[in-house]
């Protein structure tokens, strides 16, 4: 028995016994040998089949999944993308070559065990591939369970709010050099956990960011170039753009997302696209960061019984289901996002927050922005595990940080739903970034990070409104704590450092320091939104 059924209580009524079929040649369209694994109960006739696809190679911890399914009845075919652990062919970053699965779903109709019902199932670049499995009609597809993996894909992971993911960016080119390295020894492998965050750290600060790549590894890797020298709308990301694949998904969709988690807004239009398509969607959003959700017991439990619902024509649970931090528990929502009151909390100088209007003629908050010692972040939506809720303190003390903080809440303080910042900002340079995180205090102090976004502008100065869209929530903020919201000009490195010269962010090596003022007056109305729901205060 799997160690996912015994930590997760997912036991079968019946367990079936497992047989494994290595090494499995299949060809892609074009002739490149793609390599497999199938599991598949050995008591059952043309079971169910469960297909993933994945660039991280097979003999690893995913292999817990495809044994426990096959405990259950379910054949799975784990297959590696093209270019990655011994598949043929050029592996090309986030672009997927369709071939990969035109041939696959040709020479998967051709095997015997093949009967004619089909599922997929995975995480990340697991769950990309899926949308562009949309790209063609699949009668035997019944159901597609995505986690942590929007149709979009460069919206929110590359240029968030028009602001390079350096962090992100190059900690996947980090994670995917490392597992090509085709050295896979224990020695190497903990050699490279215990230097991998002072590489990383190295490669951020890299100058010009073209080196980033050679900084980090040793060489070239061609998709991290395209990625920086293609800013955000760029014809070039249509090719990760799969958004027009919705009418051709499944009938059935399970979504799964988590609130520290950077492809968490693209799923969440994802999921209005796909009800408005007709399709039977369920979307479960957890207290996780990037690929954490699906080995976890609630993650697990309510993809399996949809994945039995769909396969076995039942009726399963739709709608949202959403994991409220702070109140830590679970809940069920008719839809996403639910009815709520947007209420805006008010900056005032002296660094007070609330929801008092702004007086008139009030003094701007001041700040200055040095690229050459950016402003740090912590937590949040990163691609490591240092993701989710941390201390914000240490930052918060910086002199290039604005704190602007609530007094006591009276009451519980309950939102959930989108969150977003209007700032009255004037710079001394045009091309200069906003950041803004939501954090909440407890009465010793601790600042612990909810949500935060970015955003880049080009453009001309002068007082200039900036909106700033953060990460949705659902979250409830206890009687006795403190909203905080801190404002600056960079949370490195998770977001590139904006050199503030305008200069394009490849080739660019001159760093310029600015200077800002936010207003809060009465005719400058700076102002957090927080989506109210009913009942709360």
């Amino acid at each position: 028995m799997t160690l996912l059924s015994r930590l997760f209580g997912v036991r079968p009524a019946i367990r079936h016994p497992v047989r494994v079929q290595r090494d499995i040649v299949i060809p892609a369209a074009d002739g490149a040998p793609l390599l497999a694994i199938r599991h598949y109960p050995a008591d059952v006739d043309r079971p169910p089949l469960v297909l993933l696809r994945s660039p991280y190679g097979r003999g690893n911890a995913l292999d817990q999944l495809p044994r426990l399914l096959a405990e259950r009845g379910y054949q799975v075919l784990y297959q590696s993308l093209r270019g990655t652990a011994g598949s043929g062919g050029r592996f090309d970053g986030f672009t997927i070559d369709p071939a990969d699965a035109d041939g696959t779903l040709t020479w998967l109709r051709a095997q015997p065990w093949f009967g004619g019902v089909l599922a997929t199932w995975g995480a990340s670049y697991l769950g990309l591939v899926q949308w562009e499995l949309a790209a063609r009609h699949v009668p035997e597809w019944k159901i597609a369970l995505i986690q942590d993996a929007p149709s979009a894909f460069a919206e929110h992971f590359m240029y968030p709010g028009g602001a390079f993911a350096l962090g992100n960016a190059l900690g996947w080119v980090q994670l995917v050099d490392t597992m090509f390295s085709g050295n896979f020894s224990v020695p190497r492998q903990l050699l490279a956990t215990f230097t991998a965050g002072r590489r990383l750290r190295r490669a951020t600060l890299t100058l010009p960011l073209e080196q980033a790549d050679r900084a980090l590894t040793g060489h070239r890797v061609s998709w991290f170039q395209e990625w920086i020298s293609n800013g955000r709308g760029q014809a070039y990301w249509a090719r990760m753009d799969h958004r027009a694949n919705t009418e051709r998904m499944p009938p059935r969709v399970h979504l799964q997302g988590g609130w520290y988690d950077f492809f968490l807004p693209g799923m969440l239009a994802d999921h209005a696209r796909l009800l408005a398509a007709g399709r039977e969607v369920r979307l479960l959003v957890g207290p996780w960061g990037h690929g954490r959700g699906l080995y976890t017991r609630e993650g697990l439990q309510d993809a399996l019984a949809a994945l039995d619902a769909a396969m076995n024509g039942h009726a399963a649970p739709t709608g949202v289901r959403v994991y409220v931090t702070g109140a830590n528990r679970w809940r069920d929502l008719p839809g996403w996002p639910p009815a709520h009151q947007p209420t805006s909390w008010y900056l005032h100088p002296g660094g007070r927050l609330s929801r008092d209007d702004p007086a008139p003629g009030a003094s701007p908050s001041r700040y200055r922005y040095d690229p050459g010692d950016p402003t740090p972040t912590v937590g949040g939506t990163a691609v490591s595990r240092s993701a989710g809720p941390k201390d914000n303190r240490a930052i918060e003390a910086r002199a290039d940080v604005l704190t602007f903080t609530t007094a006591p809440l009276a009451e519980d303080v309950e939102v959930i739903g989108p969150v977003r910042v209007r700032l009255h900002a004037r710079s001394s340079l045009p091309d200069v970034d906003y950041f803004a995180r939501l954090c909440e205090v407890s009465p010793r102090g601790r600042s612990l990070n909810v949500c935060d976004g970015i955003v880049r502008l080009n453009g001309p100065g002068g007082i200039r409104a900036v909106d700033i869209e953060l990460w949705p929530l659902a979250h409830r903020f206890v009687r006795g704590h403190r909203l905080r919201l801190q404002i600056s000009s960079g949370a490195h490195p998770r977001y590139g450092r904006n050199p503030g010269t305008g200069q394009p962010s490849a080739t660019g090596r001159e760093l310029r320091a600015s200077e800002h003022e936010i207003f809060h007056d009465l005719s400058h109305p700076s102002a957090l939104w927080l989506p109210l729901t009913p009942g709360a205060s």
